[in-house]
């Protein structure tokens, strides 16, 4: 795909986030993963960072967000969100799947509709295992795949441990 089919793609899924949003808020998602304030979280798989400003509220000033995508419109995006908005506490890292961050920093990682799209999975569930607190969060979604396509990757490694299904929301914790 070229750069120009790509950025037209990226706006059009951006148009159709905003779009989705309206009638279905990104709180409703974020409400089940049990993010607290100073929560330093990683969104991986940001795209136009529907769910940051979201995030902001959740974590305070005290708290990171990370904004991870591999697009640099995405990465963009958010600079240009978060600049908006006043939100110091977001950093935008471009990446397909290396954090480049320390071991064991981070209280949740959200990974919502981009894992039908990774093209290496067990690299980036052995990465977000890594950089995640021993007990820390991964919170799953994607309407592309069925349960039965994503849960054995998953559970593959025994990187994570299934806690619950929530409404919108698959949580799993770190397995130490």
């Amino acid at each position: 795909m070229g750069q120009h089919s790509s950025d037209l793609h990226f706006k059009l899924m951006s148009l159709t986030f905003q779009f989705r949003d309206f009638f279905r808020p990104r709180m409703d998602i974020l409400k089940e993963v049990g993010i607290q304030p100073g929560f330093r979280v990683l969104d991986f798989g940001c795209g136009p960072g529907s769910y940051i400003p979201h995030l902001a509220a959740l974590v305070g000033s005290s708290g990171e967000i990370y904004a991870l995508d591999r697009n640099p419109m995405a990465i963009q995006t958010i600079q240009k969100l978060a600049s908006k908005k006043g939100l110091k506490n977001v950093k935008p890292l471009q990446s397909d799947g290396s954090t480049g961050l320390p071991d064991n920093q981070f209280d949740a990682v959200l990974l919502y509709d981009s894992f039908h799209e990774i093209d290496r999975p067990d690299e980036v569930l052995k990465e977000i295992h890594r950089i995640l607190k021993p007990g820390g969060i991964l919170s799953f979604r994607d309407h592309h795949l069925k349960e039965e396509e994503f849960l054995p990757a998953l559970k593959k490694e025994n990187l994570f441990e299934f806690s619950r299904k929530g409404e919108k929301t698959y949580t799993f914790s770190k397995k130490i």
